[in-house]
């Protein structure tokens, strides 16, 4: 196996979903799933390729559309049972098959989380081509108090002690995995066949938009948050058009005005940790 200093970002997105059917065409703010995906990951200036793993006609056009390449994947590694590792090992597989170099670092992203930050992925793999980790992943602090409930019933306390309560800026953060994201050397991934191999990093992202889609509340939170985002940036737009509309008053009138584009309502808030 040859391997090029390039980074591959795979996005597996399989036709089949119990929770949501025809989950990874659905849409937030009226792109679907894996174009967001695809988009978000052909917007990192440090990814070189973008190719998406699945078994759906429908799924392949729209990557295609998106700027993707396709592999399809077949319909043993597309069941539920099947592995997110089992659709990663098998592009690379379908690389090595048709002499293709492998890539130096490989970018898994989902498409069920819609908020992926282009800037996040190139902090990440920046951190893995410059050799500082092996494997990173994107990760939302939280101040949580977590319980389990033991063989009888009872709660325990699972990450803190129940007999004190400190308060939340006495406690250090805990971070959650969102599976947004993850980026790792591809060599450290073949020989240990798992995400998380040699040194382990996070990039912290803003827990705000770490949403996973899994069901259908959780399609109607990340289209609430979309709106959301839209509606913070709804000052600044007027604010532009205040101003433009300030200095028209100081000129001469004309009939033909360039209206203001509104940004996208489906960016992201930026990670808090302005990741390294």
């Amino acid at each position: 196996m040859r391997s090029t200093g390039t980074v591959l970002a795979v996005v597996p997105a399989r036709a089949g979903s119990k929770g949501i059917p025809g989950k990874n065409l659905r849409t937030v703010a009226g792109r679907s799933l894996v174009r967001r995906a695809v988009e978000s990951a052909l917007g990192a200036s440090r990814i070189d390729d973008v190719v998406v793993s699945t078994d759906g006609d429908a799924i392949a056009a729209e990557a295609r559309a998106a700027g993707a390449r396709v592999v399809r994947r077949p319909g043993d590694l597309a069941g539920d049972e099947a592995s997110s590792e089992s659709a990663l090992l098998h592009v690379l597989d379908e690389l090595d098959a048709s002499v293709a170099p492998l890539p130096e670092v490989l970018v898994f992203l989902q498409a069920t989380s819609p908020f992926i930050e282009p800037a996040d992925l190139d902090a990440a793999v920046a951190r893995v081509v410059n050799g500082h980790a092996d494997a990173v992943f994107a990760a939302a602090p939280s101040h949580a108090f977590l319980w389990r409930l033991a063989a009888d019933g009872t709660a325990v306390a699972v990450n803190h002690d129940a007999a004190t309560r400190p308060r939340r800026q006495d406690r250090e953060p805990e971070y959650r995995e969102t599976g947004a994201f993850y980026v790792m050397r591809t060599a450290g991934f073949l020989e240990n066949r798992h995400r998380f191999h040699g040194r382990v990093e996070l990039a912290v992202v803003d827990p705000a938009a770490a949403i996973d889609i899994d069901d259908a509340a959780d399609l109607a939170l990340a289209e609430a948050q979309a709106e959301a985002l839209a509606e913070a940036l709804a000052p600044d737009r007027h604010a532009d058009r205040n101003a433009a509309g300030d200095t028209d008053r100081n000129r001469a009138p004309h009939h033909h005005q360039t209206p203001i584009p509104a940004p996208s309502p489906t960016r992201a808030t930026p990670a808090p940790n302005g990741a390294p």
